[in-house]
């Protein structure tokens, strides 16, 4: 449990936060040593720094929670494919079925490989993706159809498949495209430089505070301003099993769950 906590921290405790905490320390001690000191606003961080870290945070929160309602439907209607092929059947064969659930394992391999790795190897992958979708369609005219059933119900069989292919496409519009390149990029210069442009303001404020902790406002400053960034970035894709909050695509457990 303390190992996972401590990960959990060095998530959004990383290097950069040292480092800009460390320019922070930096500018105050120059300011206080040659008397630099200015009452800046603190609204300025706030409009230039909070406010549109936790817009990105919530637009990737939400991006989150729809690639997991999405993922959810691809599971959901894969697992009624393969309920179709064992109990809409008049005698289930058990090589269908074997067969139904290897080929959803492939596909959901497919999409896992797809989602994990970098955005540069999506054509490539997307192709074993959609051969994994074209097998499963064969499969249900072959299996399904030409072993007697209802014409009825391999049509409700291929409007699952073809919400899968919704739900698939719902979610790599979401692994492909992030929020705002431009707002993420106004952040990052502006946690960047301003705890080092806020040395004077944290050089007024040392005449306030006892000797030796004149330099807390400014490293707590760094810390919280780059780990709103940090979780932020996390969030930003879901599917890298990075963070703490991405979304797991446990392909064994769901296809251990299909008998």
């Amino acid at each position: 449990m303390f190992m996972r906590r401590l990960k959990r921290i060095s998530l959004i405790l990383n290097a950069k936060a040292a480092v800009i905490a460390a320019l922070a320390i930096l500018s105050t001690y120059i300011c206080i040593t040659f008397g630099l000191t200015a009452d800046f606003p603190l609204t300025l961080i706030a409009t230039a720094i909070v406010f549109p870290v936790v817009f990105s945070i919530g637009g990737a929160y939400k991006r989150r929670e729809a690639a997991l309602d999405d993922y959810g439907s691809l599971k959901a209607h894969g697992r009624a494919i393969y309920f179709a092929t064992r109990d809409w059947m008049e005698t289930p064969d058990e090589d269908s079925l074997n067969k139904a659930r290897k080929l959803l394992e492939n596909l959901f391999i497919s999409c896992r490989t797809l989602f994990s790795e970098p955005v540069s190897k999506l054509r490539q992958n997307e192709d074993a993706v959609y051969r994994d979708f074209s097998q499963l369609s064969r499969f249900i005219r072959e299996e399904l159809r030409e072993k007697g059933l209802a014409s009825g119900e391999v049509s409700r069989c291929n409007q699952y498949l073809s919400k899968m292919f919704v739900s698939f496409e719902s979610i790599k519009h979401i692994y492909q495209y992030r929020t705002p390149r431009t707002l993420r990029a106004f952040s990052d210069f502006f946690i960047t430089t301003l705890p080092f442009i806020y040395g004077p303001y944290f050089a007024h404020l040392a005449t306030e505070v006892a000797s030796g902790l004149e330099y807390v406002m400014p490293v707590l400053l760094a810390i919280i301003l780059v780990s709103l960034d940090n979780i932020q970035a996390h969030l930003e894709n879901p599917f890298d099993q990075v963070g703490e909050d991405d979304v797991a695509i446990n392909v064994e457990e769901f296809i251990d769950r299909l008998y």
